[in-house]
């Protein structure tokens, strides 16, 4: 990726570990890395357990915990924030599915392996 940095490419291996995670069990991934204003959401998909639900999927990636767990680094503005974005893009896609949404946030934090934690309806 041309003007990567470390960072950038951490954050894109963690997005594409949650996608791979989220398949596996079954979701369909949608999207990734949606702009909606000056919003970006990371993974919008379909969580196919009953009921059925479309869910933008928020990944933060910590390597360290000096300032507190990963899931303390999302504030209420950023919340608010990727509410809107996720409840406009659904508006604006004539072809969203039709289906309740919700909000997750997962969490990867490096190791061998990675421990990544899903938190459901987080915001």
């Amino acid at each position: 990726m041309h003007g990567s940095t470390p960072a950038i490419a951490a954050g894109s291996a963690a997005e594409d570990l949650v996608k791979a995670r989220l398949e596996a069990a079954g979701w369909t991934v949608l999207a990734r890395n949606v702009h909606v204003g000056r919003a970006e959401l990371d993974l919008i998909a379909i969580d196919p357990s009953p009921p059925g639900m479309l869910v933008v999927v928020e990944v933060r990636l910590r390597s360290r915990r000096d300032f507190g767990l990963p899931e303390e680094t999302i504030d209420w503005p950023k919340r608010a924030r990727l509410r809107q974005a996720g409840w406009r893009w659904r508006s604006e896609q004539a072809a969203a599915p039709h289906l309740p949404l919700r909000f997750d946030l997962v969490v990867v934090e490096p190791g061998r392996p990675p421990i990544v934690r899903h938190h459901r309806a987080a915001f």
